[in-house]
């Protein structure tokens, strides 16, 4: 059996574990999430699988949609016009999106001037703007290279340059339309079925 002493001080050390652990916890409620989820936005998801979505972007400024024409972009589209029919590769994770004209085939990008511009390919990252979900619900689009350039238009729905948006201008925000009838395209997801005859493995005898 435990003398009195050697008693008091395993009750000692246990008081003085617990109280480190409040300490610790106490100092995990501290910690600023907001720089982690904001590194891990910046990264892009390899393993989840990706979703296509068709939809317009109305500007909040022009009144009107974004339309890629080419290689020149604009805010003055009508709703339902082909060339504001966006397809939008999204990312389950990171909100991160490459933007392509359905109709021209060009992505939409931003140079290394704040410039934004129609590509015909969208591999580099100048291509992928990090979505942003405002507290007024609107949305806007970062640029994932540039960060704190956004796509914004004027209100005669020409494009701004990247260096001159801020994320609390009307001019950056945006709200989704879907097209009648159409809400999102994903593409086939590839499964094996599993069957009771695939469940059942019995054990090799040995030779």
């Amino acid at each position: 059996m435990c003398s009195i002493i050697s008693l008091g001080t395993c009750l000692c050390l246990q008081v003085l574990l617990l109280c480190s652990g409040i300490q610790m916890f106490a100092a995990d409620e501290n910690v600023d999430f907001r720089i982690h989820v904001e590194n891990q936005t910046r990264g892009r998801d390899d393993v989840s699988r990706r979703q296509l979505r068709l939809y317009q972007l109305y500007s909040r400024t022009s009144g009107k949609h974004i339309q890629v024409l080419g290689r020149r972009i604009s805010a003055k589209g009508e709703d339902g016009d082909k060339y504001a029919q966006l397809l939008v590769e999204t990312d389950t994770f990171g909100s991160q999106v490459r933007i392509k004209g359905k109709e021209t085939d060009f992505y939409l990008c931003m140079n290394k001037k704040g410039k934004l511009v129609g590509k015909p390919e969208g591999t580099s990252k100048e291509c992928v703007f990090i979505e942003k979900v405002l507290e007024n619900n609107y949305t806007a689009l970062m640029s994932a290279k540039y960060s704190g350039w956004y796509i914004g238009f004027t209100k005669k729905g020409r494009p701004r340059k990247g260096p001159k948006t801020r994320e609390t201008q009307q001019d950056v925000h945006f709200l989704k339309r879907y097209l009648k009838g159409v809400a999102e395209l994903q593409r086939p997801f590839k499964y094996t079925t599993v069957t009771k005859r695939t469940k059942r493995i019995r054990p090799t005898k040995p030779s």
